[in-house]
């Protein structure tokens, strides 16, 4: 199996320049007492990722210790579940070669984008491989937690990113590839773009521009449940199938105008995305709520722990400009 190259800007010299390298650091679901959820389709890039016919295999997961949350905004109305085809794919074959991180250019690779020439930070939210025992890697499953597996982020377009994940296990799959998880300000500040705007496409929201108005999984999975409570356990919250619903999740870069100057994508909506803070901050909101705590770019969740991950968690990373 071919195996995904280490960032190359981490460990090269081209011809007597020396490459800098880059640190790490991390996203959530409670929005000031009120969960919220959802999922979408496939690209060229997610075919061979994911797959992108519909497919029913349902995923088991191991017992959590129950949480408990509060009410929910709920649309009903079954929909598919989908599953993960091919894990087994070597990741170089899954990432287009103009996609790959590259020897470092100066001042960001080339999956990152430059906020004014002080940090870099991912263009889309971050998606996952698996580094095996022997080295090789493969495609993580963007549905399932990573408890027990080592990961390491990729910021690739035209994937599902990574939901069910805690700022904790985001800042070591940052560290992994090199990268470290964005500061609060430096999230804030590449949200808003170079021409500061609180949804960085606008100062007003326009509905759909970001995926920011999807529907609710929990709801549709388990509705039968939210009036007593019951719906908001560890396990349910994490449940496969809740980021495999058409009409939830998107794929990165899919909103094509929920973006910046900076050229950053979906910082607004799509996934909660953690950032570095030992008590635990989400900013952005996800594909239900971008207004709740606070307008797009301003939006923050400070209600869990940096442990806590349930299916609207994401993340991206950010890394020091290169000398």
């Amino acid at each position: 199996m071919s195996k995904y190259p280490r960032p190359a800007w981490l460990i090269t010299a081209i011809a007597g320049a020396s490459v800098a390298t880059f640190v790490s650091v991390a996203g959530c679901a409670r929005l000031g007492g009120e969960l919220y959820a959802s999922r979408s389709s496939g690209s060229s890039v997610t075919q061979r990722m994911f797959g992108t016919s519909a497919r029913s295999a349902a995923v088991s997961q191991t017992p959590r210790t129950q949480r408990t949350g509060d009410a929910v905004q709920l649309t009903s109305g079954a929909l598919p579940r989908l599953a993960f085809a091919s894990a087994d794919v070597p990741v170089d074959e899954l990432l287009p070669a103009g996609d790959r991180p590259l020897p470092g250019n100066g001042l960001c690779p080339p999956d990152m984008a430059s906020i004014d020439d002080q940090f870099c930070v991912d263009k889309y939210e971050a998606s996952l491989v698996e580094v095996l025992p022997g080295g090789e890697e493969r495609a993580w499953p963007y549905y399932l937690p990573v408890e027990g597996h080592t990961v390491r982020a990729v910021s690739e377009k035209g994937v599902f990113p990574q939901g069910y994940i805690s700022e904790k296990q985001a800042i070591e799959a940052c560290g992994r590839s090199g990268k470290r998880l964005c500061k609060p300000a430096e999230w804030k500040t590449a949200c808003k773009g170079p021409d500061p705007k609180k949804f960085g496409y606008a100062n007003e929201r326009t509905p759909g521009t970001c995926n920011d108005n999807g529907k609710s999984p929990v709801g549709t999975f388990f509705g039968a449940d939210v009036a007593s409570g019951k719906a908001w356990t560890w396990d349910k919250m994490n449940d496969p199938q809740l980021n495999q619903m058409a009409g939830g999740l998107a794929e990165t870069g899919s909103h094509e105008s929920c973006t910046n100057g900076y050229g950053v994508y979906d910082m607004v909506g799509n996934l909660h995305e953690w950032v570095l803070d030992p008590a635990g901050t989400f900013q952005g909101g996800y594909y239900l709520d971008v207004t709740q705590n606070g307008d797009g770019c301003g939006y923050r969740t400070d209600a869990h722990e940096a442990w806590y991950h349930d299916y609207s968690t994401g993340f991206r990373c950010c890394a020091d400009i290169g000398q």
